[in-house]
């Protein structure tokens, strides 16, 4: 008689990798499929980034490259000549240094009376509601407006800063707020911060009130007053909303041309320039098409340099503590 094999005697051949014994995918393959989901609904926002941001960058630092003339026709290529240029400008250092005083200053203060402001809008008082909605307002305004009415309250002869401060005897004549460089600069960066302020102050508001109370009854128990709360609690706890809001005010404050240009137009000469609005100017008044390509080269490298390092100190920050 001829041997029977019963059919769990029979070897089977191995799955193909990406298929199991019961003819599904694999776990494995289930299992990239799954990393790779995420890309079907992120998909649509990285290109539409990719084209937004990275199509204009490439295009820019491509129209650094060539020799353009005043009325925008391309001769060709020129090599690095734009940048060697740009860094003959004698108003370039000044218009740098100017630039990093501009954004540094405006963040720091905004930041500051943000944390402020946010615990106060957090704190339960009469009227909480209408004091937030009072503080969305300069920022639902556009930035523009703002800009134009500060420029109208500083004016010389009919500004209300001037009709304010003469009738309190402040000061005992009118005064040109605007045409002074250095007192410009200061208003300009009021004028920044009183526009960043609201935004700065509901990113605030929103960490704190992600902070359990259990943390601070366990403060309280512990003998800490409200200011060791605050500084060990508080503050640590609220360290992703700062970062979160210094990038963005670091990027806004750095772009923030309708302020600059509507309030003093950068001048006298290019006393209160800054990057931007020097970028702006070598392509519309000096008609030099590359060097301001080549300037928007070095603003977003100035920026991206700016966000890296206050990425860098946040967490070394972290690391220190």
């Amino acid at each position: 008689m001829h041997d029977v094999h019963h059919a769990d005697d029979v070897s089977l051949p191995d799955a193909s990798p990406g298929v199991s014994r019961s003819g599904g995918a694999s776990p494995a393959a289930l299992r990239a499929l799954r990393k790779l989901a995420p890309l079907l609904w992120l998909g649509p926002s990285i290109l539409l980034i990719a084209f937004v941001v990275l199509w204009p960058v490439v295009e820019m630092a491509r129209t650094s490259l060539q020799k353009i003339t005043s009325s925008g026709l391309t001769e060709g290529w020129n090599g690095v000549t734009n940048y060697s240029d740009l860094f003959d400008e004698d108003a370039l250092v000044p218009v740098l240094l100017r630039t990093v005083l501009w954004v540094a200053g405006v963040v720091v203060v905004t930041l500051l009376l943000s944390l402020a402001l946010g615990q106060l809008l957090n704190a339960r008082f009469p009227g909480r509601r209408i004091v937030r909605w009072a503080v969305i307002v300069p920022w639902a305004a556009s930035v523009l407006m703002t800009a134009l009415i500060w420029k109208w309250m500083l004016d010389n002869f009919s500004g209300l800063v001037n009709r304010v401060l003469l009738d309190l005897h402040v000061i005992d004549h009118p005064h040109n707020w605007l045409g002074d460089p250095h007192q410009a600069v200061i208003w300009m960066m009021w004028v920044a911060v009183f526009v960043s302020l609201p935004f700065t102050s509901f990113v605030i508001l929103a960490g704190l009130q992600t902070i359990p109370a259990d943390v601070y009854e366990a403060a309280r128990v512990d003998g800490a007053g409200p200011w060791r709360s605050y500084f060990q609690i508080t503050l640590p706890l609220l360290r992703p909303a700062i970062l979160i809001a210094g990038i963005i005010n670091v990027i806004n404050v750095f772009n923030s041309f309708p302020i600059i240009y509507e309030m003093t137009g950068g001048g006298p000469g290019n006393d209160t320039d800054t990057t931007t609005t020097f970028m702006y100017k070598l392509a519309f008044s000096d008609q030099h098409v590359g060097e301001s390509a080549a300037m928007s080269v070095v603003n977003f490298a100035l920026v991206l340099i700016m966000v890296l390092l206050y990425l860098r100190f946040s967490r070394w920050r972290e690391e220190t503590r």
